[in-house]
């Protein structure tokens, strides 16, 4: 059986990497629920002081479109990944996101939960959930205008395309561009200068920075708004006619 997401501690620092390479590393919900399982072993290891989150080849190409289609807001609801990315951000050490390749929906939602993220020169990003009915579900339009600023956000979110690494860093999304071949070397660089502060006062900087947002109640919001999209035809369109490859017919209901 393939091994989805792959962990190891080289040193103090932990890299966590998605491993579904034939499906662009694309989020199903097995995925995330291995995340979930990793997640608990870092939180549970004294010696971890950082972690890097990153995959071969590309990132992260968004959630599993197949696996959404037929879902009920209901069934929606248990199929977000809104939980264990909360988990993520939450990590009490420095966590880095090394973006390659497309990081595209459920995998730019999954970057920004990250303290800090570094792309290399082809990566490409954005939030394509318009296009297929629906919105960004798991955080991405808590986190996005938080980082960016809500005029870049509404562009990203309510046009659903991509942006390359370049702009990605010039609109403040990621703070460093690398050559793909140095991504890996480069998040290693940073992760070992954060394990190298104090641990303690790095927790107790991140605890309140994170509390500052006081973002909790608006996921949850979001969440809501999300799953509420799965009783529409718009939502049903749309997902069908990217599974069929055509174009979308929507109907407004």
């Amino acid at each position: 059986m393939e091994n989805l997401v792959l962990y190891e501690k080289v040193g103090v620092i932990g890299v966590l990497k998605i491993n579904r390479p034939k499906a662009f590393n694309a989020l199903s919900r097995e995925v995330v629920d291995l995340i979930d399982e990793k997640l608990e072993i870092i939180k549970a290891d004294e010696e971890v002081r950082a972690l890097i989150v990153t995959s071969d080849g590309n990132f992260a190409a968004g959630a599993d479109i197949v696996a959404m289609v037929e879902l009920g807001p209901e069934e929606a609801s248990k199929f977000l990944f809104s939980d264990t990315f909360n988990k993520l951000e939450n990590l009490g050490i420095p966590t880095i996101a090394a973006i390659c390749g497309y990081a595209l929906g459920g995998g730019l939602e999954l970057a920004l939960t990250c303290d800090f993220r570094i792309a290399s020169e082809d990566a490409k990003v954005g939030l394509p959930e318009i296009t297929l009915g629906i919105m960004p579900g798991a955080g991405g339009t808590v986190r996005l205008p938080r980082l960016i600023g809500e005029a870049k956000a509404k562009e990203m979110i309510m046009l659903g395309g991509q942006i390359k690494a370049d702009e990605a860093l010039r609109i403040g999304l990621v703070s460093k561009v690398v050559p793909k071949e140095e991504l890996f070397d480069e998040a290693m660089k940073l992760a070992e200068k954060l394990a190298a502060r104090p641990k303690l006062a790095l927790k107790a900087a991140k605890k309140s920075i994170n509390n500052g947002r006081e973002q909790a109640n608006a996921i949850q919001r979001e969440a809501d708004i999300w799953s509420g999209l799965f009783a529409t035809q718009d939502q049903k369109e749309g997902m069908r006619a990217f599974v069929d490859k055509r174009k979308p017919q929507y109907v407004g209901k």
